[in-house]
């Protein structure tokens, strides 16, 4: 019943969220509004958590009474050191997110207000070990934009109904993690975002019921793993889940990612605070990770979950140095320049511990097309690195309707198998979309983990098998359709002809007397 209750509160919170988000839009895109709605939440919560962490040390030290919003600036400075080192940031009472917004409406300068508010916060990072963490997070908020109104007063309007809808949001005490109000609303309003984006910025977002098969998949057997990476992770709601799955401490060193995208890289670094992530526990690089990888040093991960880009160029053999990657140098060859998802998937096996699962989402052409692909599937099947290929439904994705498979990779397989599980049926439709429910996961992951074979739906191949079809991964060619035509009983469908047969003579008979009738008549 609590957990209903609960559901309710959340639906009634993302209700509120979004007529904000759209109030406040008018004329400008979604897709691109979002920054400041999200940079504006981010705002609030870094300012409700630090002072969170000031009154509860204060009450702790006997001073109940103690409000951090109302301390002088001066006083304040002084704690200024040891908060950078704690929480990685530092923000002063006047520039906290509450006391801004009750100035807003009288603030003419407003647009100035938060452009130094902003840098402020990002500067009391310089120089300590959360640097990297906080640099450049408020570049997409953009104070000055056209696209807020036309002159500085209309801008200004708008930035004061921002702040007073953020502020409006019902997100709870920052204290109690126990909704993740923060995170919660984060990831509602990405995937609205998204979802009306189409193709301006929701292709390559990932639905919540996707990261959740992928996380699953990945985590088989596992209660915590050392750190979780995505190589393409942008808003990092994928990496995540990974705590979502198995809890707050499970993820012993943390959450790493690259992105090549910078808008996404500091959505997905304020995604990591707004779900309450240290600034020591996340390590989010914006580079291409093809050409340009980030974390060559980092211990392998026990956990890699992504969803690459499909199809997308590359240098490929343009790139000399490529060949020679350790990345990719074992399979010989090197993805085409135009197709660059088997470039992602040597990536990913390269950055996996011995021990570890990488879950990928990928384009079907992947697992059948000849070619470079081709030699890059036999290298991954002679040497035993794939587990699984799992075909998921069509229109899981925003902006695209195909049918995308997930390929599963090991690198301490037990035994010289793959599974094949055809998962096109596991899904209801929702709306234009189809979606993965609970029990869909479920069964898909159930039989992953027992590698069951079960009729029309997987099939555990040996390797010659899987040698004998070309090293051809495409699920139809190894789990049988079932024929859903209707079955024809022939003996009964003859008997029915004769009957017709028969029926048709005495017809014929009936008309040959009724004919000669007429014509004696006549």
């Amino acid at each position: 019943m609590a957990d209903n209750k609960k559901e309710l509160e959340r639906e009634e919170l993302h209700r509120a969220i979004w007529a904000i988000a759209d109030e406040l839009r008018g004329a400008v895109d979604g897709w691109d509004f979002k920054n400041y709605v999200l940079g504006t939440m981010f705002y609030r919560y870094i300012s409700e958590n630090l002072c969170s962490y000031i009154n509860t040390g204060e009450a702790e030290a006997g001073n109940a009474d103690f409000d951090y919003t109302t301390m002088p600036d001066e006083d304040a400075d002084e704690a200024r050191e040891g908060l950078v080192e704690e929480k990685g940031f530092f923000i002063l009472p006047s520039e906290l997110f509450c006391n801004v917004c009750a100035r807003a409406s009288q603030d003419e300068n407003l647009n100035e207000t938060l452009e130094k508010v902003f840098r402020h916060i990002e500067e009391s990072a310089k120089g300590s070990s959360s640097e990297s963490s906080f640099a450049g997070l408020f570049d997409d908020y953009d104070v000055n934009s056209n696209k807020l109104g036309s002159t500085v007063a209309k801008r200004n309007e708008k930035l004061v109904k921002l702040l007073n809808g953020v502020a409006a949001m019902n997100l709870g005490d920052v204290k109690n993690h126990d909704i993740d109000a923060f995170g919660d609303a984060y990831e509602y309003l990405m995937t609205m975002y998204a979802s009306n984006a189409g193709k301006s910025g929701g292709e390559f977002f990932t639905p919540a019921d996707v990261s959740e098969l992928l996380t699953r998949l990945g985590t088989v057997g596992k209660t915590e793993i050392n750190k979780v990476y995505d190589p393409a992770c942008g808003s990092g709601s994928l990496l995540l889940k990974a705590e979502k799955v198995l809890g707050k401490n499970a993820i012993r060193n943390g959450f790493f990612g690259q992105e090549i995208n910078i808008t996404t890289y500091n959505l997905c670094r304020i995604n990591m605070f707004l779900h309450d992530v240290g600034f020591d526990k996340f390590d989010i690089a914006c580079e291409d990770t093809l050409i340009s990888p980030q974390h060559w040093d980092d211990e392998p991960f026990e956990l890699i979950v992504s969803n690459p880009p499909y199809s997308i160029k590359w240098a490929g053999s343009d790139n000399p140095l490529l060949i020679n990657d350790p990345r990719f140098s074992p399979a010989g060859v090197l993805a085409p320049k135009s197709k660059a998802d088997m470039a992602f998937i040597m990536h990913s096996l390269s950055w996996l511990a011995s021990n570890g699962t990488a879950a990928i989402v990928c384009f079907p052409g992947i697992m059948y097309r000849g070619g470079a692909e081709q030699k890059i599937r036999k290298y991954l099947i002679d040497n035993n690195y794939v587990d699984c290929v799992i075909q998921l439904p069509p229109n899981l994705f925003f902006g695209t309707s195909i049918a995308t498979c997930i390929m599963v990779l090991k690198k301490n397989k037990a035994d010289n198998k793959t599974l094949f599980i055809d998962a096109t049926e596991e899904c209801i439709k929702v709306t234009n979309n189809n979606k993965l429910t609970e029990a869909n996961i479920s069964h898909i992951v159930d039989v992953f983990a027992n590698h069951k074979e079960e009729q029309y739906f997987s099939h555990l191949a040996g390797y010659d098998e899987v040698v004998k079809n070309n090293y051809n991964l495409s699920v139809s060619t190894y789990v049988e359709q079932e024929d859903k035509r209707e079955k024809i009983d022939i003996v009964k469908l003859n008997a029915e002809i004769e009957q017709i047969v028969a029926r048709e003579q005495v017809l014929r008979d009936e008309i040959a007397k009724i004919i000669a009738e007429i014509e004696v008549g006549l």
